[in-house]
C-alpha cells in the first residue's frame, strides 16, 4: 500500500530548542504541517551533507509500528551513511558507502533491494569534520565515553554520525527475526526473537549516530552504533566492543530532516507516550540464560 509523507526540516535555532523541549510532540505536529511548503529540492540537485534525514519516529518503530514507509531506492538519494532497519523489522541496517545492508536474524548479511521497504532509519552524505584517534577501548561504555569528549568540545546540541573501522578484538551484535502480524512492541519481540552473535578479532566499521538530549521524543538520544564487517558478511546492532586502535570520522551535521507516513495507523498511534524505558531496554539489553 502506498503511503504519502509530509516532511519537517529543523533548524538547529536556540529558539526551536527550547520549544522542542517544553512542548515535544505537539510543536513537532504544528511543524509538520507548515514544513510542506518548505524547498524539496536539495536532494536532487546536490548532496546535502548538513543533514541527518530521519524515517519515522523510533517511538513509533518501540510501540511496534514496522510497516515500510519508503524504499531503499529513496532513502538512498538522503544519505550514503547511517543506521535503520527494514519491513517487520526484518534485521538491522547498516547504510554505507552509498549501499543499504541488511543484518538478517540468521547471522547473514544482504545487500538490500531498491524495493525494501523501511519504518524507521536516520541516514546523511557523510563529509568527515573531526578525526579522533582511539587507543585502548575496553568496552561500550569507554568507547561512548571518548567520543562524548569530542561532543561536549564541539557542541551538544548538534548531531553527529561517526565512522569507526579498525580491527575489533570483541564485537559483540544483534539483530531480530522478522515480524508478523498483529505486530507486538519491540521490546516484546525483542525478548524472543533477538539473536546475538559474538565475533572476535574481526575487521569492518561501525556506524553511528548521536542525537542531542532533546530529540527524546524523536529519537534515542546519545549514541546508536551498528556494526558491518569488511567482507559484507557480518553485522548488526552493537551491543559490546574492544578495540586496540582505530580512528574515528566524525560529521558534525546541524540540520534535521523528518519524514512522516499519513497511513491512519501510524495517525493514530500515541507518540506522546513515554517510552524511554523500553527504549533503553531495545538498545542495550542482551538475551539473558
Amino acid at each position: 500500500m502506498k503511503k504519502s509523507t509530509k516532511k519537517l526540516i529543523v533548524a538547529l535555532l536556540a529558539s526551536m530548542l527550547i520549544s522542542m523541549t517544553a512542548c515535544n510532540g505537539q510543536d513537532t505536529q504544528s511543524s509538520q504541517t507548515s514544513g510542506n511548503t518548505t524547498n524539496t529540492s536539495a536532494a536532487s540537485t546536490a548532496k546535502d551533507t548538513e543533514t541527518i534525514y530521519q524515517v519515522a519516529l523510533l517511538q513509533s518503530l518501540t510501540q511496534g509500528y514496522y510497516d515500510g514507509i519508503i524504499k531503499a531506492s529513496k532513502l538512498k538519494e538522503h544519505g550514503d551513511t547511517g543506521i535503520g532497519t527494514f519491513e517487520g523489522v526484518n534485521g538491522e541496517m547498516i547504510v554505507i558507502d552509498g549501499k543499504v545492508y541488511q543484518a538478517l536474524g540468521d547471522g547473514t548479511v544482504k545487500e538490500a533491494a531498491d524495493d525494501e521497504t523501511i519504518p524507521f532509519s536516520n541516514v546523511t552524505f557523510f563529509d568527515s569534520d573531526i578525526s579522533v584517534d582511539l587507543k585502548d577501548i575496553k568496552d561500550m561504555a569507554s568507547f561512548k565515553s571518548e567520543l562524548d569528549k569530542t561532543v561536549n568540545e564541539k557542541g551538544k546540541n548538534m548531531f553527529y554520525m561517526v565512522k569507526i573501522s579498525g580491527t575489533f578484538e570483541k564485537m559483540h551484535v544483534r539483530s531480530e527475526l522478522k515480524q508478523e502480524k498483529p505486530y507486538k512492541s519491540l521490546d516484546k519481540a525483542l525478548e524472543t526473537d533477538q539473536r546475538e552473535f559474538n565475533y572476535e578479532n574481526i575487521t569492518g566499521t561501525v556506524v553511528g549516530l548521536y542525537c542531542p538530549d532533546y530529540m527524546g521524543g524523536l529519537n534515542a538520544t546519545g549514541w546508536h552504533f551498528h556494526f558491518i564487517s569488511d567482507d559484507r558478511t557480518k553485522g548488526g546492532h552493537m551491543l559490546e566492543l574492544s578495540f586496540k586502535e582505530a580512528k574515528a570520522e566524525l560529521d558534525l551535521t546541524p540540520e534535521f530532516d523528518l519524514e512522516l507516513s499519513d497511513n491512519s495507523d501510524f495517525q493514530s498511534m500515541e507518540l506522546a507516550k513515554d517510552v524511554n524505558d523500553a527504549i533503553k531496554k531495545v538498545e542495550t539489553d542482551t538475551q539473558k540464560d
